[in-house]
């Protein structure tokens, strides 16, 4: 059997070429998928730095009661940070025991029975307890 070396030089060229492309199309896809979701996880973060005691939950649940506020029950609203509140769901300001920076920026609902601190400008959960 007689071989052409130019034939095999091709086939070895055209299989590199080949494997080539898949890595090029590979990288592309796994880069795609990185960006994606990182695209997904800034939809979902805040920016903020404010952090809550456990102490403090106990102090929003109390002043709620005390406040007579009404307790959100919604079973399609998950108590999650990240999750949008409606415009239909009134939230108030925090208490005053509660001391953070900016408080202006943040309000606060009893969601299904949890405590949630939300931002005031995006509505979104930030904290939960």
């Amino acid at each position: 059997m007689y071989l052409d070396p130019a034939a095999v030089e091709g086939r070895l060229r055209n299989r590199i070429g080949n494997i080539t492309m898949k890595k090029q199309l590979l990288s592309a896809f796994a880069a795609t998928l990185l960006l994606a979701g990182s695209a997904f996880a800034a939809e979902v973060t805040s920016t903020t730095t404010t952090t809550f005691t456990n102490e403090q939950g106990a102090m929003v649940r109390e002043y709620s009661v005390t406040k007579h506020y009404n307790n959100v029950t919604d079973p399609a609203l998950q108590a999650k940070i990240g999750v949008e509140l409606p415009q239909t769901v009134t939230v108030y300001p925090l208490p005053e025991t509660i001391k953070v920076q900016e408080p202006d920026r943040y309000s606060y609902v009893i969601l299904n029975d949890r405590p949630v601190v939300i931002e005031r400008k995006t509505r979104r959960i930030i904290h939960t307890w």
